[in-house]
């Protein structure tokens, strides 16, 4: 069975180009796309995926408030945070609400989120 992935980001052309890159180089599947937090929380319910790859800064609900709930509701799936706000205090308070690792939009190319996917599920 396909690992399955929920992508959160309020961009859509940000959402699609991981879509693109995760779904063209692996055999995960993207279960579902939500552009806040409090959308994320609700498809985590409905999709019960294995990674959530979410944004910190969102309308209605940010990232770490999202990731909050969604290890309150399942504590099984694996958070990644994918956003331009990368700095030492946001890793460590992302830590702190349950995600496994930040990675920095600003930085990162395809390859380095399929990694830190990759990473992630082999922990």
């Amino acid at each position: 069975m396909a690992t399955k992935i929920l992508v959160v980001d309020d961009a859509p052309a940000i959402r699609r180009s991981l879509r693109f890159c995760i779904e063209a180089e692996t055999s995960w599947e993207i279960c579902g796309e939500a552009e806040n937090g409090k959308v994320a929380v609700e498809m985590v319910r409905e999709l019960h995926p294995d990674v959530v790859l979410l944004d910190l800064s969102m309308p209605v609900m940010n990232g770490l408030e999202a990731a909050r709930q969604i290890g309150a509701i399942a504590p099984q799936v694996q958070i990644l945070m994918f956003t331009l706000h990368a700095y030492p205090q946001l890793v460590e308070d992302a830590r702190n609400v349950g995600i496994r690792d930040v990675i920095s939009k600003s930085e990162a190319v395809a390859s380095n989120v399929l990694h830190a996917i990759r990473s992630m599920l082999a922990a």
